[in-house]
């Protein structure tokens, strides 16, 4: 009778604590972004107007059950309704270290893509990330994390696939991609990582019918979202396929860090020559308030500082889109920043941004000189 009762009592304590561990919960989420700034360009660019803007604001939820995770997110920036992420997980361990996600996402291909948009802390992204990785795709990621290594495979589609149906979008461009990270250093204060990642994809969907799964087109815009001014933009037609690769380095002491990516592409042709293109951007930040920077295991990166902290961060861009063998002049880049960000609370930021960008050598178009001050309110929960 004794063990009867033990028995029952066991199986009631499994079955209470497998109900409790596979709860459905649902978490709401959102963001918003307010910003204000001021330019000064060119006579000739009228394109950059002082002015407001909420360049993004998203309303979605998470939801999670046992190993299962699910994530919409919806977008209403500029009057206009887009899908974010969109994508279901399966979790191999408790700490989600070991995962398998589906759906439209971005998938990990260097430094900064690991980073949500609204937490550059440059507060714009560098624009060699912008001209040479991707945004989200349809897509299968697989990632891999221990103490001392992070390692993702992705298996994707173009874009435009969530975009468009299949006959009207053709036969899908199509890729694969893997980042590798190895960090023998990341405890608070001591951090250190070196990573490596690699790419190859198909061509891309295009409106001009001949150019459609036959070319690529890389661009640029100018680092701010208030104004959506294209800095670079580079049409390689005659594509064959792409493959690119991002070494990066990512180190921090105390309360000093730094970040750094070099990015390169080639595109093959058939009938003419390779297209060729580059960029890298380096950072160097510090806590001016609060503790040790930390890293994030999960993303492969440093944690965004604890509330209360105030940072400075200065960053240098270049992003060389001009391949004169291949007579293409997508356009030269640099751009020079300093950014302010105060962790006011667990949920909003407060960024000040003064840069300074100049374009040359795009065909076409002439040489561009913009000198800007934004700030920047954002609320995410």
């Amino acid at each position: 009778m004794k063990r009867l009762l033990l028995l029952t009592l066991g199986l009631t304590m499994i079955g209470a604590a497998k109900a409790q561990e596979e709860k459905l919960e649902i978490k709401p989420s959102g963001r918003i972004l307010l910003d204000g700034g001021l330019f000064k360009a060119n006579e000739q660019d009228d394109k950059f107007n002082d002015g407001f803007a909420i360049p993004d604001m998203r309303v979605g939820f998470s939801a999670s059950y046992g190993a299962w995770k699910a994530k919409v997110d919806m977008g209403y920036a500029y009057g206009k309704v887009n899908m974010k992420d969109v994508f279901i997980q399966y979790n191999f361990d408790k700490d989600a270290s070991d995962f398998l996600r589906a759906g439209y996402f971005i998938h990990q291909f260097g430094l900064q893509s690991a980073t949500s948009s609204s937490f550059k802390i440059s507060m714009e992204e560098p624009a060699s990330n912008q001209a040479f990785n991707n945004s989200r795709m349809i897509g299968l990621m697989y990632q891999h994390t221990r103490s001392k290594f992070l390692g993702t495979l992705s298996f994707f589609t173009e874009s435009d696939a969530m975009k468009m149906t299949s006959d009207k979008l053709g036969n899908q461009g199509v890729g694969m991609m893997t980042r590798l990270v190895y960090k023998p250093f990341c405890e608070p204060g001591k951090i250190f990582h070196v990573g490596l990642s690699g790419a190859f994809e198909t061509p891309r969907y295009d409106s001009d019918a001949e150019l459609s799964h036959h070319a690529y087109t890389l661009s640029t815009t100018f680092p701010t979202r208030i104004a959506k001014v294209v800095a670079q933009e580079a049409v390689i037609d005659d594509a064959k396929m792409l493959y690119k690769f991002t070494p990066e380095l990512n180190a921090a002491i105390g309360r000093i860090g730094l970040e750094t990516q070099y990015f390169y592409v080639n595109i093959n042709r058939k009938d003419k020559p390779n297209y060729k293109a580059s960029g890298a951007y380096g950072t160097i930040r510090a806590l001016v308030k609060g503790k040790n920077y930390k890293y994030s295991d999960l993303d492969g990166g440093i944690a965004t500082p604890d509330p209360g902290a105030m940072e400075v961060v200065l960053s240098y861009n270049y992003t060389d889109m001009s391949d004169h063998k291949a007579e293409i002049l997508g356009g030269r880049l640099n751009d020079w920043s300093t950014t302010f960000n105060y962790y006011i609370n667990k949920y909003m930021i407060w960024r000040v941004r003064g840069s300074y960008t100049t374009t040359t050598d795009r065909i076409n178009t002439p040489n561009t000189k913009l000198a800007l001050i934004e700030t920047r309110l954002q609320i995410k929960f």
